[in-house]
């Protein structure tokens, strides 16, 4: 397997992870760069390019509540998970963890 082919399947394993991350993250209020910077503190190094595109759609979405704050001498978006975002990431954790699960036994029994 060559290194770009590795990469783009790596690449397609965090991208469901990562949604799921953020809306972890955002049961706390974040404006984009401290919400990438908790993420990098967890082992989850992401890009802004594709950090605030996703921010974006999960409030579009109706995940996400938001509003304009000053803090620290400047005007920032605040994110934070909303009701909807709340249930989802509830179904969607037990979802991931019995995923985790599945995948888990899959491995153990055929490296043994």
């Amino acid at each position: 397997m060559t290194n770009s082919q590795l990469n783009k399947m790596r690449l397609e394993l965090r991208r469901g992870a990562l949604v799921l991350a953020v809306l972890s993250s955002l049961k706390q209020p974040h404006y984009g760069y401290s919400l990438r910077k908790q993420l990098q503190q967890s082992g989850i190094d992401v890009e802004e390019g594709t950090l605030y595109p996703l921010i974006r759609r999960l409030a579009d979405q109706e995940l996400l509540d938001s509003q304009w704050r000053h803090t620290e001498g400047r005007e920032r978006r605040y994110y934070q998970l909303s009701a909807l975002g709340q249930e989802l990431l509830e179904q969607l954790s037990g979802e991931w963890r019995a995923l985790t699960r599945s995948v888990d036994t899959l491995l153990t029994e055929n490296n043994q």
